[in-house]
């Protein structure tokens, strides 16, 4: 049996030089266990109304710690199709049980569409609205060191689909890095 996640204390150590870090695709690691993950919330409707939904959702999972909500312009939005601005977030999860990466991105969908995300509708509007977007920046993944002793340990992986990452997203990461470091 896995020991519990590590103490948010230490969560976010070996973060802060990204390129070490191995990144991996996301479908070599469907099956692999998650002890905690970092994600990147977006809202370019309403997200006064649906980030706090999305954090209580998250936090029902385990322990979460949320960075400065950024409101950004849309990166694809151009003087010819101009688009709302994203209001972005990251968030890291301790999560209470260890999940498996696509136990994690099922999660992930369920809270976008409980946000009442509609992924059909905004392929067919000029203008999409979205209520949530969850993306998965990092993973912990849950190493079994030692099976006869029963310890185990993590390591940071990062999503290789999201990498290199948004100004928005190494923002909010390095804020949550930041408040690690002063609560020591």
């Amino acid at each position: 049996m896995p020991k519990p996640h590590p103490m948010m204390h230490k969560a976010l150590t070996g973060l802060k030089n990204f390129a070490s870090l191995e990144r991996r695709e996301p479908e070599a690691l469907q099956t692999q266990s998650v002890t905690a993950v970092l994600l990147a919330l977006g809202s370019n409707y309403q997200a006064e109304t649906y980030l706090p939904v999305a954090r209580e959702q998250l936090g029902a999972l385990g322990q979460i710690q949320s960075s400065t909500a950024f409101q950004n312009p849309d990166f694809t939005a151009t003087v010819e199709h101009p688009k709302p601005d994203y209001t972005n977030q990251c968030v890291y999860l301790s999560l209470q049980t260890p999940m498996t990466v696509q136990q994690l991105q099922q999660t992930c969908k369920q809270f976008e569409w409980e946000c009442h995300r509609q992924r059909l509708i905004e392929q067919q509007m000029s203008m999409k609205q979205v209520t949530m977007d969850i993306d998965i920046l990092l993973v912990r993944l849950l190493i079994e060191k030692n099976s006869l002793s029963g310890e185990n340990e993590s390591e940071w992986t990062i999503m290789a689909d999201r990498y290199p990452f948004k100004a928005h997203e190494v923002a909010g990461i390095n804020e949550l890095i930041a408040k690690e470091s002063f609560e020591r």
